[in-house]
């Protein structure tokens, strides 16, 4: 029973972290465009060495 007194501290911890990093990714726009890479990858349409 004791060993509760140290895992839920433990997996709060852990929580609230995994937590933190999904505001961070959220913040950093990491998910405003998933679908636009692999879409550049494979189509002509998208010119990697803009004129500027």
């Amino acid at each position: 029973m004791t060993i509760l007194a140290y895992l839920i501290p433990i997996s709060l911890f852990l929580g609230g972290l995994g937590l933190v990093f999904f505001v961070y990714t959220v913040k950093s726009n990491q998910y405003d465009d998933p679908e636009g890479d692999a879409r550049r990858i494979l189509s002509d349409e998208y010119d990697d060495h803009p004129k500027s």
